[in-house]
């Protein structure tokens, strides 16, 4: 394996490890992470540095910056990361087709 691929292989297992610590970030109204709510838009990881763009079901909710505070604290208790960077996003909208099985079945929507 040549430095690229491990280069490579050492962003996607600290990405894996974001991702991770993203899980375990709860939204207190509905008792599922942002992950399964499909609220993370996105994760850049720029060798420690990482950047994640975070929205919420929607722009009125009073939660958003505990939440986002909540994520950037996760994240950077991940070994490896030395800055994170959480914005809300509200482009494009939320919707509920965004959540993965396991969070409409907690919902109780059934498909």
């Amino acid at each position: 394996m040549d430095s690229r691929e491990t280069s490579d292989a050492a962003l996607d297992e600290l990405r894996e490890r974001v991702m991770q610590a993203l899980h375990s970030v709860i939204d207190p109204e509905l008792g599922i992470d942002v992950v399964e709510l499909g609220l993370v838009y996105g994760v850049r990881v720029d060798g420690s540095n990482i950047q994640v763009e975070l929205t919420m079901t929607t722009a009125a909710c009073p939660l958003g910056e505990q939440i986002a505070l909540e994520a950037r604290e996760r994240i950077g208790a991940v070994p490896g990361v030395t800055s994170v960077v959480v914005t809300l996003v509200w482009d494009p909208p939320w919707t509920p087709a965004r959540m993965t099985a396991v969070a409409r079945e907690a919902l109780g929507w059934n498909e």
